[in-house]
């Protein structure tokens, strides 16, 4: 049972991550995958529930079950990368609402109907088996195998998929099954099973009997037995629905505390599977065997709510238990970890524990009454594939956390019988429950430093978007409280980051920017009225938000609208029809959950196919937000769709340095003529733009390209490529969100080390003095970086000139164009001017022969 939970559980996160990466990351297909996962084991469980109990060889029927997974998974490993592109494009960019939510379930669920069905009976197979074999262990059975689903999900997750890949972790895991089904067959293909047919009716008369005689004194009638499994169906559905809803609250909460990355989740569901457990691992310690009575099952229910109301009240103080491990023993990545294990862990563990113990005693009760146990599992299943779709979707967004997780406390207390309030455990169940609903706050987390104010908080239903405005008037986007996406006083970068690609071409007609963030960088490609902008967005609420930013002194003024779509932008570039002129993507965190998918070789191919002939697509990449092994393997995915790819720095920033990755398939290589053109036609609101943001001239942009295509790949080297099979940023990217490495700034000093531009590859021959002058630029730029990571900053302006005098002096002699040398040299000088006038004047004395002595080309 362990090997087969642990199998069944990373068949869930192999099909979850293939099935995502085409329908997308939009709530409803994330929430519907779940649900079709879920539709399917219960299925499975209420569809042969009669036969396998009824069955005269139990273990035939497991064996045949894990054969049946193990062939239809491999089936699915060969099929699924050919068939499941073609769904987005199916389904459509811009789907209805009732398309994309019947398409995102329905397909998912037929796909993977077999397997899941089989996975949903093997629980009730094997614990016949044991039954049939005279042992009585449905709670040690169901402990051993939710233990092997906790092991599945934490092998998948830290190992099998990052080293091996989904393909080879799917041979693997379907090797499993296999071996599983062999030794089922060899220890119980021939074995009869003595509960057969009319002995297992009579089995189950006789616990009716014992548990009419221990429970309730007389006989059951026929009409209390209707009514008792009228009841116990209600039950099971219900705690099914009631314990994944509340899994799905806790892990939405914490998500707003812990980094949210791939390896939070499996540890979130990790802490929940080993309670549910614990749960049975206990409860089958403890009875001593027997009917299970329906007090039993009251004070269960009782004690889960009590438990869901207290592990409720440590959701409040998440952000501290997330920090503990790290305050104690030092900041590490196993600290971190353990941070957001023991969030986890407070918020999760006892309920359900609670949760293992309460459902085993059902299902017993359910079989003491004649019910299949498979009948039992399925009708708790079908709840469970509800709450996704229930919790995630509607009550949370509606009504907040807090009160879901009252209404989850109440309805567990309304599922007991009327009798049980007796006693005192319901009571103070209930008094908790009520003293969070009259006393707690609201269950959110939004930083806010001394002075500032929430402009916007919305709840959705992805995640939780605030706007926070600092004392000094700067708006910033937050995303479940953790990630920045952009603020309202970065309008020089938001322009760089949309005018380089967008002057890199000759004449763009339209442009797409995958991701929005604050709006600003779309707004500021809009500038230009001859340019139609589209904008795709995950979130919801971010689009919104967007909003607030427009309204920002300072923020571009569109010159025509942009049109925004809600829609995950991989799915959105497989689906849409249009092609685009340039493509542009923002800045998506590789650490978080799905972003890791944008980064591959797959979508990089397939925003390919969406350019018009002599399209252009630039990939922008925050390097404070990644390692540069990381860096590598985006790289590396990058050249292997465009071979003559190049790199720019959207900026000098050493803190927040920005790569952006830029090919223009169809006319590989630039020339600065044309570059010169295209600024000179560029209308005045753009051209006022691009003075504010540095981009004047063709030197300024195209002096921004660090690397050509040769010094790309020897960067990329034997870096593993991340691909949707080989998904290596996902699992390598939260590492260093953890713990950092390095500052952004020495990363950016290993790049500059390790990235070195050259004429060839960038501009076409022949290679005249503007070449040369580019050449020059080059160099006094990673001169100028260098500079900056070793000057150390001081108020008094003289001293700072007097340090950066000299250095500034030998950069502007190398290239007379780099005027982020030149500029800050002449401000340090006037700003010296009173308290040291000579000084002031032999310093611009010294800065205008610089500027005016003849240029003097190197050999290229």
């Amino acid at each position: 049972m362990f090997a087969s939970g642990a199998a069944g559980l990373v068949w869930q996160m192999v099909w979850t991550t293939q099935i995502s990466l085409v329908l997308g990351h939009e709530i409803i297909a994330v929430l519907s995958v779940l649900a079709a996962f879920f539709g399917g084991l219960a299925a499975g469980s209420l569809l042969l529930a009669h036969r396998i109990e009824h069955s005269k060889y139990p273990g035939r029927w497991y064996a045949g079950l894990e054969l049946l997974i193990a062939v239809w998974a491999v089936l699915a490993g060969i099929v699924f990368p050919s068939f499941l592109p073609q769904l987005s494009r199916w389904i459509g960019a811009e789907p209805g609402v009732l398309v994309h939510w019947s398409a995102a379930f329905a397909v998912p669920f037929i796909a993977l109907l077999p397997a899941t069905v089989a996975l949903g009976a093997t629980f009730p197979a094997i614990e016949r088996q044991a039954r049939a074999l005279g042992q009585q262990a449905l709670a040690s059975a169901y402990a051993a195998n939710t233990a092997g689903a906790m092991a599945g999900v934490l092998l998948a997750v830290f190992v099998f998929i990052p080293d091996l890949g989904l393909r080879a972790t799917t041979w693997l895991f379907a090797g499993v099954n296999l071996a599983c089904a062999a030794l089922a067959w060899w220890m119980w293909g021939r074995q009869d099973s003595p509960s057969h047919s009319s002995h297992h009716d009579a089995a189950v008369t006789s616990q009716t009997a014992q548990l009419a005689a221990t429970a309730e004194a007389v006989p059951e009638s026929a009409p209390n037995v209707a009514r008792t499994l009228r009841d116990l169906t209600g039950r099971l559905f219900l705690t099914g629905l009631l314990g994944v809803g509340y899994e799905v609250l806790a892990v939405r909460v914490l998500s707003q505390v812990t980094e949210n990355t791939v390896y939070t989740y499996a540890l979130m569901l990790a802490v929940f599977l080993l309670g549910t457990a614990l749960g049975a691992a206990v409860l089958h310690k403890l009875r001593s065997g027997g009917p299970v009575a329906s007090d039993e099952i009251d004070r269960a229910l009782a004690a889960l709510a009590l438990s869901v109301a207290v592990s409720g009240i440590s959701l409040w103080w998440a952000d501290r238990w997330v920090v503990l491990p790290s305050a104690v023993l030092g900041q590490s990545v196993a600290a971190a970890l353990l941070g957001e294990l023991a969030a986890g862990a407070f918020a999760m563990l006892l309920p359900a524990i609670v949760m293992g113990a309460l459902f085993s005693l059902l299902c017993l009760r359910a079989q003491q009454h004649g019910m299949a146990l498979g009948r039992a599992v399925g009708i708790n299943t079908a709840g469970a594939a509800l709450a996704p779709l229930l919790f995630g979707a509607l009550l949370l967004p509606q009504l907040g956390a807090k009160v879901v997780l009252v209404l989850v406390g109440v309805f567990y207390l309304t599922l007991r019988s009327w009798r049980s309030w007796n006693g005192t455990l319901g009571w103070v169940s209930l008094l908790v429950i009520l003293t969070i609903a009259l006393l707690a706050p609201m269950l959110r987390f939004v930083d806010l430093p001394p002075g500032a104010q929430v402009l916007s908080y919305r709840e959705g239903v992805m995640a939780a978007v605030s706007v926070v405005e600092d004392s000094e008037g700067v708006a910033r986007l937050h995303i479940n409280n953790r990630v920045q996406e952009g603020t309202s006083a970065s309008g020089l970068v938001e322009t760089r980051l949309a005018q380089i690609p967008l002057l890199l071409h000759p004449a763009p007609r339209n442009a797409l920017f995958l991701g929005l963030g604050t709006g600003y960088t779309a707004q500021a490609a809009a500038l230009d009225e001859a340019v139609h902008v589209d904008a795709v967005e995950l979130i919801p609420e971010v689009i919104e938000a967007a909003g607030i930013f427009s309204l920002k002194p300072g923020a571009p003024e569109a010159a025509r609208p942009i049109s925004t779509y809600a829609a995950d932008a991989r799915r959105y570039v497989q689906a849409t029809p249009q092609r685009y002129d340039v493509v542009v993507a923002d800045l998506f965190h590789p650490a978080r959950s799905g972003a890791g998918s944008l980064y591959t070789a797959e979508h990089f191919a397939a925003v390919r196919s969406r350019l018009q002939p002599g399209g252009l697509f630039c990939q922008w990449l925050a390097l404070h937000q990644m390692d540069v092994q990381t860096l590598r393997s985006i790289v590396a995915a990058f050249m292997q769709v465009y071979p003559e790819g190049i790199a720019v720095l959207a900026s000098n920033s050493l803190d927040t340095p920005v790569l952006g990755l830029v090919a223009r398939p169809d006319h590989v290589l630039w020339r600065l003529e044309d570059v010169r053109s295209r600024l000179q036609a560029v209308p005045p609101k753009v051209a006022q733009a691009l003075q504010g943001a540095k981009l004047e001239d063709e030197y300024a942009l195209l002096g921004s390209v660090i690397a050509g295509p040769q010094s790309l790949r020897r960067f990329a080297g034997d870096a593993p490529v991340n691909t949707d099979d080989l998904p290596v940023v996902a699992h390598r990217a939260p590492w260093i969100n953890y713990v950092a490495d390095s500052t952004p700034r020495e990363r950016l000093g290993t790049l500059l080390k390790l990235l070195q531009p050259g004429l060839e590859g960038v501009l076409a021959p022949p290679y005249g003095p503007a070449a040369q002058r580019l050449q020059a630029y080059w160099t006094a730029r990673v001169a100028y970086l260098s500079l900056g990571m070793r000057v150390q900053p001081h108020p008094d302006p003289v001293r700072m000139l007097q340090q950066l005098r000299e250095p500034l002096l030998n950069i502007v002699a190398m290239s007379p164009e780099f005027r982020p040398a030149s500029e800050p040299l002449a401000a340090l000088a006037k700003a010296v001017r009173i308290p040291a006038p000579d000084l002031a004047d032999q310093v611009e004395k010294d800065l205008q022969s610089a500027l005016t002595t003849p240029f003097k080309p190197s050999k290229l």
